[in-house]
């Protein structure tokens, strides 16, 4: 079955998303005019995930985001953050971060929700998350005047990394010591 793994390479690679096991099911079976059974498929991605997890690869197959996706090995982590930094114009600012982050904890949200909470207006870094694609309009709002309701995408996560928003640091990660501002008086 190593066609099969051949095959399956090339999805993973060419996908501009993560490709999860159904899509990749469905590809194969409509290319190959048959069922292919999700056992093999299975199979063939973890034979693929050890075959790239040796030494002479600088790359692997990752499982993020609802499904698979070839990334760098942290090793070449210090070449990969020079090339970014040369391209850091698409770097979040510290406004997109925190709106962001309101939209990742409180989604589905409305543009006012966000606002409220920021106390600025967030016009413009919605724009721009939404030109990133890391965020997506989710449909409308009942309340008055139907304001659009946002909330993260599936770029989101492989963006930060995660499989799922249960993966997002909760509040009980952080400690008391390291949010604070100024001194307790005793």
């Amino acid at each position: 079955m190593d066609f099969l793994h051949r095959h399956i390479e090339a999805l993973i690679f060419c996908a501009p998303a993560p490709l999860g096991l159904e899509d990749i099911q469905r590809c194969l079976s409509e290319m190959f005019g048959s069922e292919i059974p999700s056992e093999h498929v299975s199979e063939a991605v973890e034979a693929l995930r050890e075959k790239y997890s040796k030494d002479e690869y600088s790359f692997t197959i990752e499982n993020l985001g609802g499904g698979f996706q070839f990334l760098t090995k942290p090793a070449y982590q210090a070449s990969i953050s020079i090339l970014l930094r040369q391209q850091s114009h698409k770097k979040l600012s510290t406004a997109q971060l925190e709106t962001l982050s309101i939209i990742a904890y409180r989604q589905p949200v409305t543009k006012t929700e966000i606002e409220h909470i920021r106390g600025v207006n967030c016009d413009y870094s919605i724009q721009k998350l939404l030109e990133k694609e890391l965020i997506a309009i989710k449909g409308k709002s009942d309340s008055v005047g139907k304001p659009l309701l946002y909330g993260t995408s599936i770029k989101f996560m492989e963006y930060f990394g995660i499989n799922s928003l249960h993966d997002l640091p909760q509040p009980k990660d952080f400690s008391q010591e390291e949010n604070q501002i100024g001194e307790i008086k005793e």
